[in-house]
């Protein structure tokens, strides 16, 4: 009777079980790099640190809901093209609203301003889902073990709020970093809508991985002057 109760809930632990689980979290890490600065730019808007940090505390509460409820019906969710287009649509038009804003005095667009720390808490829940559309294909085909998809994922999700968290720091430090986010939230949304015409178009995990890396490091590539100007020595006049 316990063996059948076992099978039901697929708990099979196994010698191969660390190995999956530790591949999961790891493909959780590389392909939430995009994710976590995307949200990192969308708490930014609330231009206070601490409701920032908050915003993002609560938003992947509500998050990890909406993934843990996508990877249980995902079978279900795979049927209907639908909602990799809406996820599309929506990543898109995140992008278009960063690159259509008002350029403040740094001629740089700093996407939307949120006045109410629960303006942003939806709008990070629903990136991330957004973004899951992508990743849940990847992680089932790693693993059918209901347990180990949803151990990696809830580790996936912690470790995406430690790389949200650092990405807002480096966002004030770096002036192409938001828009390097946003560009690869571009390719995220241009992957799902392509998917959606012809699935046999999709470019592979690695060439997306690879231009997002790419992408990323011109993002890190030059600091803001402030931040340049706060690490010089300061100079003393030689008499």
């Amino acid at each position: 009777m316990l063996d059948q109760v076992f099978d039901y809930l697929h708990f099979h632990i196994s010698v191969e079980a660390p190995i999956v689980l530790l591949i999961l979290v790891f493909l959780e890490a590389v392909l939430s790099a995009d994710n976590a600065i995307a949200l990192a730019a969308i708490a930014q808007g609330l231009e206070d640190k601490k409701l920032e940090r908050q915003a993002l505390n609560i938003g992947l509460v509500f998050a990890y809901v909406l993934r843990i409820t996508l990877l249980l019906t995902a079978n279900w969710v795979q049927k209907f093209w639908q909602f990799e287009l809406l996820g599309a649509a929506y990543l898109l038009w995140l992008v278009y609203q960063h690159f259509t804003s008002q350029e403040e005095e740094d001629n740089h667009h700093h996407g939307p301003k949120y006045s109410s720390l629960w303006q942003v808490i939806p709008v990070i829940a629903f990136t991330d889902l957004a973004f899951s559309l992508d990743s849940v294909t990847t992680a089932i085909a790693v693993s059918q073990e209901t347990w180990l998809v949803l151990t990696g994922t809830s580790i996936g999700i912690i470790t995406l709020r430690f790389m949200a968290g650092l990405f807002i720091r480096w966002l004030d430090e770096y002036e192409n970093l938001a828009d390097a986010g946003y560009i690869t939230v571009a390719f995220v949304g241009l992957r799902l809508l392509i998917k959606v015409i012809n699935e046999d178009l999709v470019p592979p995990q690695w060439i997306m991985v690879s231009a997002i890396a790419i992408i990323l490091t011109w993002g890190f590539s030059k600091r803001t002057e402030t931040e340049i100007e706060t690490q010089e020595p300061e100079k003393t006049e030689v008499k």
